[in-house]
Formats: structure tokens, sequence, C-alpha cells
């Protein structure tokens, strides 16, 4: 019997019974408390050393945010793939602080490919579902970006297709129309600039938000552009964007193929774009799954469930 001894286990910020059960049945291994310590004793080495892994990286997260049932499974997950020593390898790199000092950084490995790719990339597009972080990310990158002066301006647009919902029965001129619908993206410029300098770059236009349809014909030049809500356009409309692409222009689109408001009959841009693009070395496409989901970890249940009653293999456009 071999063992290993994890100390002052009481002191994980951690929901440790599921963890000790997790660990247990995955792993084969036996867990036993001796005082304040964790003895984790197991036949295998190669298990037992596995275990051990999962619990140090456990503890690692925990000594700065509580770690859920949700996120014991991504732990426990990305060491059954062999990806937890990567994961560790930069988990504490800040990419950017908030205007109330909030340290922002990739939660999940996926989160952290995309942020080197919004980082390097003059063209990345993601797909992933509700909560991963898709266009809160890709605001903080282009945020982060204007402020180094690497851009002069943030064009932020999504098309003009909403779930149940028309912007021509809301009152007001196009302006008044679009705010609500921008809404998470006002809310995530607002945590990285805080109202008053938003409002300041708004007013100046050097932040711009406004619909898809009003891209046509530009020159997309010394900006940092999202495409948000990627999966709503349609493959002409995909193409204009980014055929738009100027000098000196990084680009994130990124959407969610389980949301798409489209007619049936339609071809989401989104979709289209990953299979027409994915050949070219310079565009990185990159995908979240359900384990990058940051929000309520009730939202990977909603999204597994959902994902199981439609029975669309999504992961094949990525093959």
């Amino acid at each position: 019997m071999l063992t290993e001894r994890i100390e002052n286990a009481y002191s994980y910020n951690t929901a440790m019974k599921y963890l000790i059960d997790k660990i247990s049945s995955v792993f084969d291994v036996n867990c036993e408390y001796e005082g304040s310590d964790l003895l984790i004793n197991g036949e295998d080495n190669y298990k037992l050393q596995k275990a051990f892994n999962v619990f140090q990286a456990i503890k690692k997260l925990s000594t700065d945010e509580s770690v859920d049932e949700s996120g014991i499974d991504y732990i426990v997950g990305l060491s059954l793939s062999g990806e937890l020593d990567e994961f560790i390898k930069n988990r504490d790199e800040v990419v950017f602080n908030t205007f109330a000092g909030r340290p922002i950084k990739a939660k999940t490995l996926g989160q952290r490919f995309y942020l080197d790719s919004l980082r390097k990339s003059d063209l990345t597009i993601c797909a992933g579902p509700a909560g991963s972080g898709k266009t809160f990310l890709a605001v903080v990158m282009a945020v982060k970006a204007f402020k180094n002066r690497e851009v002069s301006k943030i064009i932020i647009t999504r098309p003009a297709i909403e779930a149940g919902e028309k912007l021509g029965f809301l009152p007001g001129d196009m302006k008044e129309k679009v705010d609500p619908y921008m809404r998470p993206v006002f809310d995530a410029l607002n945590i990285c600039l805080g109202p008053e300098m938003f409002e300041k770059y708004y007013e100046k236009e050097l932040i711009e938000v406004s619909p898809l349809a009003f891209m046509r014909g530009r020159n997309l030049d010394d900006a940092f552009v999202i495409l948000d809500e990627a999966q709503n356009t349609t493959s002409e409309q995909m193409k204009m964007f980014l055929t738009r692409i100027g000098i000196n222009c990084r680009v994130c689109v990124c959407g969610d193929f389980t949301q798409v408001d489209l007619p049936k009959n339609i071809k989401s841009g989104l979709i289209d774009s990953i299979e027409v693009l994915s050949t070219i070395d310079e565009i990185d496409i990159i995908r979240l799954q359900n384990r990058d989901i940051v929000r309520n970890s009730l939202v990977q249940k909603i999204v597994k469930a959902y994902s199981d009653r439609e029975g669309v293999n999504y992961e094949s456009i990525f093959e």
C-alpha cells in the first residue's frame, strides 16, 4: 500500500466531501483523515500521484477562491486528459485589472487559449456556450489594447436578430432602440473602464457599439472589432463583415451554436465561417466547451440538458 499526505486538508476552501468521494472513485484510492491531514492510500502509484496532484491543484486554486463541485469535476477532467500541468502553469497570470481593481484571469484552459489568441491573432473566431466568457474576455482584451494605444478605437457590433423580440417596437431613435439590446456589452465595458470613462469614450466615438448592418461599406482600420452573437449572422453578412478588416485591425468573432435565432432554413454565418476559413493559418478558431462555463455551475447542467435533448453534434464542425 502506497500513501501520500495532504497537510492541513481542513483549510481547503472547497467541497471537501465531494472532492474525497470523487478522487476515491476516479483514481481507485482510499482517503482518510489523520488529525487535520488527509492520507491518500492506493496500490497503483500512477493513480495515487494523479489523485495527489488533483488535491495539490485544488489547494492552489482554493487559496484565493472557492472551488465548487463543478470546479472539482473540471480539475479531475484535466488530470484525466493530461492537461492539468498546463492549466496550473500560468494560472496566476493577470491579463487585466478592472476599474474597481478586480484582476481578470483565465479561469479555464480554454479561456487561456482564447485570451492568447486575442493577444496575437488578427482574427479570432470563438464558439462556445453561454457563460464561458466569450464576450466579456473579448471586451477585456479590446479595452487593454485600447488603453495600451495598440488601437485607436473599439468597435462592437451585433446582428439585429432578437430572441423573440423586435427592435422596431422599442421607443426612441436608433441609439435608444439599440442601447437595451447592447446592454451585456455596455455592462462589460463599464466593469473594465468604469461608468464615467466609458461614457467619455462613448460620447467621443472612441468606443462604438452598433448593429451589424452599419458595417457595410466601411473600412475598419486601427481598431479592435468584436462581432458578438455571431451565430445570428447569415453567411452573406459574415462575409461582408470579415471583408471590412483594415490596416492594424484586430477582430474577434464570437457566438454560441446552441442559441441561433435565424429561420430554420438559413445557415448560421458562424458555422459557415469556421468551415470555410479553418485552413487559413493566420486565423485562430477557438472552441470553448461546457467545461469552460464559469457562470453559476447550474448553467453547465442546463446547457448539457438542452444539448442532450437536441442531439446536435457541433464538435464535428471543428474536425
